[in-house]
């Protein structure tokens, strides 16, 4: 073995050197990178205190209930807007503004009432027949029949035109329908805009198109909302079943790792081979259908996904890119047929470690919890935070006052020197914000707010790797397996990981934070920027989240194999971050001949899990099967669920493979170490499995050696 190691080791630093006394995770240890420990106690400290200001500011009613032109919730008990749960708009088109999702608020007036429109009707139409009585309802709060049609319409008193509505998220919104290719709102297909001439209902449309589609992305909210209230159950049992289906298979790869190994690679091939001629049946099946030779070039964006299943493109486009993943995995398997025996190899060794720390099947719930009290303070923060503000009103005038835009108080504004100055303004509620020193700061909470999300999040799963490193650590460092093996390692290596090394933990999670929120800052500018046509910001924004989105794999990479070290050897995150990398480096032939290729297994099992229950979630919502005598409820959507239960099928079977993937990685580190600290001898015994040695030192070796041929 000494003439192998130059091999391996390289010039990257120096190589472990035997001793005696070292038997593994060292327990005589001392506290690390105390100062991130309290930065991140203050930084708790002050993220709590940002809770509390902005649940003492913040209303999420705003959210909840719609709010008319006067800052006034309609449909809540106890106020004069109890029997008027709905809010209608004078004129919906000026909703059609981004600024709408920001602020809660349109460019329009606003009032709330009993319901919504349902017939057509303009104001100088209404105002001379028996009509009138049933528009007022729709005038603002008090309204008197003592000025002229022009007047009225000036003052904002009443809408120019009453359209046929339908309630959507307590909103009146036009009732739009095609009938016979011809867009219609109710049994128009015109409208009148309230100064004597007539539009085509599709100036309306378009019009409510703009500024990113706000009302379609509305509806499609609502829809989608809607579906998960009548298939939440639905939705539970998937998951339920994609976490049996998890456990059980894990279970059995504790006790027929090999068998479940290549049972693994080929199911995911069967699977992925009946998508494939699924997609070729549902796609002869369309053919000579009218409409299914549409391009989805040509049919563009549509809220209502199951559009694209009636083209035959969609099908095709399905099944050339599950015959490529197909073909790619094929090809994977056949190159790396030797190295799958010597993963495999490592896998069985995996699967004794877990079996004898069993408990650690059940550290994910940790995580998870954790990870959820972390998303719901975010989530409470960030809706708290964006409600804080206050009802402003401000001066509109329709002729060239100097005072227009500028802010005033609705109360006093009649008997105010404004409204000498411009007798026509009116004082009107515009949107929510506010100009005190806290509302100026409401961005920069909301960034600390993300910003504290990303670190405790980060900190949340480097414990759990700590812990779960070890643990696994102490079984590998036990030279009689598993008479050597401390009593409740799980749970000794969490108490180390608080104890210890809660600082370094924070140190870890802080770097890989800052690079997250630089990303997510990123996403933002690059939005911003869509619209702007300068090739050259659009490449340098391209480039940056690239390299930031490298630089995020890197640090997590990085980061993992620091956390063995630490759980290892109890040095600080700088120093085990290095000799991690340095280890790694020594043996890189191994890192790509072992990890890599247990990570591709990993992965081929996650995706054999997700993809049994997501054909089960697709052949239930589509009504296709049927449990007992019930069956899937009626959805706007099917996708919605299926997307769902695929989705969360992923995060369980991830959760209990990462299990195995950190034992993996936890095992692999140890054998390098091993490696270099051990010789084999009598004197200096390997603490690695027999089987194990066979297998790896055997297929390093012959790494080695054809390294050397290419050489």
């Amino acid at each position: 073995m000494g003439d192998e190691r130059p091999h391996y080791y390289g010039k990257h630093g120096t190589p472990q050197k035997y001793d005696p006394t070292f038997k593994g995770p060292i327990y005589n240890r001392g506290c690390t990178d105390v100062i991130c420990c309290i930065f991140l106690l203050l930084a708790i400290v002050g993220y709590v205190a940002v809770g509390i200001i902005a649940w003492t500011h913040g209303d999420p009613r705003k959210v909840i209930y719609p709010t008319d032109s006067r800052g006034e919730f309609c449909g809540q008990k106890g106020t004069k807007n109890e029997n008027k749960p709905y809010l209608f708009y004078f004129n919906i088109v000026k909703c059609a503004s981004p600024l709408v999702l920001l602020e809660f608020q349109c460019p329009t007036p606003q009032i709330c009432v009993e319901k919504c429109p349902d017939r057509y009707l303009t104001y100088l139409n209404a105002r001379s027949s028996r009509d009138f009585e049933y528009y007022k309802q729709f005038c603002v709060p008090g309204f008197k029949d003592n000025k002229g049609v022009a007047e009225v319409l000036r003052d904002g008193d009443c809408p120019a035109v009453l359209i046929p509505s339908k309630p959507l998220a307590r909103r009146c919104f036009p009732a739009i329908h095609a009938h016979k290719g011809v867009l219609m709102v109710g049994n128009e297909t015109t409208y009148e805009d309230g100064h004597g001439s007539r539009k085509n209902i599709t100036d309306l449309v378009e019009g409510a198109k703009k500024a990113n589609g706000v009302l379609e992305a509305r509806q499609l909210a609502m829809r989608i909302f809607e579906d998960y209230t009548v298939s939440w159950y639905w939705i539970i049992i998937g998951l339920v079943i994609a976490m049996a289906i998890s456990l059980l298979f894990i279970i059995l790869l504790r006790f027929l790792a090999g068998i479940m190994v290549w049972v693994m690679i080929i199911m995911v091939i069967l699977v992925l081979g009946y998508g494939i001629f699924h997609c070729y049946m549902e796609y002869s099946r369309l053919r000579g259908e009218a409409g299914s030779d549409v391009s989805l070039v040509d049919l563009g964006f549509q809220t209502d996904f199951r559009v694209y299943l009636h083209l035959r493109q969609t099908w095709l486009a399905f099944m050339i890119i599950l015959s490529i993943l197909e073909v790619i995995i094929i090809l994977l398997l056949i190159f790396l047929r030797k190295r799958i025996l010597i993963a495999i190899a490592l896998i069985k060794e995996a699967s004794r470690a877990v079996g004898y720390v069993m408990c650690s099947l059940l550290y994910p719930l940790v995580t998870f919890f954790l990870l959820c009290l972390c998303i719901a303070y975010w989530a409470s923060t960030a809706v708290f935070l964006s409600t804080s503000n206050e009802a402003v009103y401000k001066i509109f005038d329709d002729s060239s006052c100097s005072l227009t835009a500028k802010t005033c108080n609705p109360e006093t504004f009649p008997s105010s020197n404004e409204s000498r100055l411009c007798p026509n303004a009116r004082c009107q509620f515009a949107f929510y914000g506010g100009e005190s020193g806290y509302h100026r700061a409401l961005l920069g909470l909301q960034i600390f707010n993300a910003f504290m999300f990303f670190w405790l999040a980060n900190f949340v799963l480097a414990l759990g790797q700590v812990t779960l490193a070890g643990a696994f650590a102490s079984y590998y460092w036990a030279l009689r397996k598993p008479d050597d093996l401390p009593a409740f390692p799980l749970f000794s290596a969490f108490g180390r990981a608080l104890r210890y090394h809660t600082g370094s933990l924070a140190f870890g999670a802080l770097i890989l934070a800052i690079v997250q929120i630089v990303r997510v800052i990123l996403e933002y500018l690059d939005q911003r920027l869509k619209a702007a046509e300068n090739k050259f910001a659009k490449c340098l924004m391209t480039c940056l989240k690239c390299c930031f989105w490298c630089l995020e794999k890197f640090i997590k990479f990085l980061n993992r194999n620091a956390y063995i070290m630490i759980a290892i050897y109890g040095t600080n995150f700088c120093t085990s971050a290095r000799n991690a990398f340095f280890l790694l480096m020594r043996n890189i032939i191994r890192v790509a001949v072992l990890d890599k290729v247990t990570d591709f297994l990993f992965l081929l099992g996650k995706l054999l899990i997700v993809g049994s229950v997501g054909i089960l979630a697709f052949f239930f919502f589509t009504h296709r099967i049927r449990i007992v005598q019930d069956t899937a409820p009626p959805l706007n959507y099917y996708w919605v669920p299926i997307l769902t239960v695929i989705v969360g099928s992923y995060l369980i079977a991830h959760g209990f493979f990462s299990v195995y993937g950190m034992c993996v990685d936890t095992l692999f580190l140890c054998f390098c170490e091993d490696l270099e600290r051990n010789d084999g001898s009598q004197e200096r015994p390997y603490f690695m499995s027999p089987e194990l040695r066979d297998i790896l030192l055997k297929g390093s070796a012959e790494e080695g050696k054809r390294a050397e041929a290419e050489e």
